[in-house]
């Protein structure tokens, strides 16, 4: 019987329940990418040097109804998603990442999309186009998010498994950026989606806005060994943001700092290959 995704995934969640996931199996070769660089210019370099020439960005926002509370201190008690007046956590995080990722996009094209919202897992935000670069990324989400209804259960697996499809039709490395106040609801259909995405080139760069606690984005960056490569770093904008002289270079460093050495794990397991050959036999 062929070994399919649906099986791997279950066979997955299993192991997640039962697991001591402090510990790795002798097995598993899974190791912690370690935050290694100090200087921005460093990481685009390291980035320039693994050979990264084809890469797509796609973004996904939290919609769920923990940003009415989770600004009860990094944000003056407003919802994180006020869009009256000054930029609100969002909107920071956009036009800070449209400055030092949007170069990395090979095409300019970004998929954004909105999750945790009522009645709806996943939705785009531009349901006409994909946005063109940051601009519109953030015109976007000015747009969509005085008419979106904020919902209770929260799961980032509908993204993760909307960028992993893009991948796939691609054929291209992608960077997966959630701009989300990390309060899942639905853990375990996370934690799924994060390691069968390690099967694929996709990065996953989670950037954590509002009051936390943040111990499970933690979690999800430095364990999970059944991963295949380790895809996920978390980022605590407010405290990054909060506590260095230069708010919008420290964001970047930290949101970058694990893209060379994910690249080079994509490169040494071959994934970009066997994806393509995978699509030309489903040809």
């Amino acid at each position: 019987m062929a070994y399919t995704e649906d099986k791997h995934r279950a066979n997955v969640l299993a192991e997640y329940l039962h697991l001591d996931k402090t510990t790795c199996s002798r097995e598993n070769t899974f190791r912690t990418i370690l935050d290694r660089f100090s200087k921005l210019d460093d990481v685009r370099k390291a980035i320039e040097a693994t050979g990264v020439r084809e890469c797509g960005i796609i973004f996904g926002i939290d919609y769920s109804k923990s940003n009415e509370t989770q600004g009860a201190k990094t944000f003056q008690g407003q919802c994180l998603h006020a869009v009256k007046g000054k930029h609100n956590p969002y909107k920071e995080v956009i036009c800070i990442l449209g400055e030092c990722i949007e170069e990395l996009d090979d095409d300019g094209f970004i998929p954004v999309y909105g999750f945790g919202a009522s009645g709806c897992d996943l939705f785009p935000l531009d349901k006409e186009k994909e946005c063109k670069g940051f601009t519109e990324v953030l015109d976007a989400y000015e747009r969509a998010t005085s008419d979106v209804a904020l919902g209770g259960a929260t799961s980032m697996a509908p993204l993760i498994d909307k960028a992993v499809d893009i991948v796939k039709n691609t054929n291209k490395y992608h960077i997966l950026v959630i701009c989300s106040t990390g309060q899942l609801t639905c853990e375990k259909e996370t934690v799924v989606a994060i390691v069968a995405a390690s099967s694929y080139p996709l990065s996953i760069i989670v950037m954590g806005v509002g009051d936390g606690p943040w111990e499970r984005m933690r979690h999800f960056d430095d364990q999970l060994p059944q991963r295949k490569f380790d895809n996920f770093q978390f980022v605590d904008f407010h405290c990054i943001k909060d506590t260095s002289r230069n708010p919008q270079a420290a964001v970047a460093l930290a949101a970058l700092m694990e893209i060379p050495d994910q690249y080079q794990y994509i490169r040494d397991l071959k994934l970009l290959e066997k994806m393509s050959k995978k699509s030309e036999g489903r040809n």
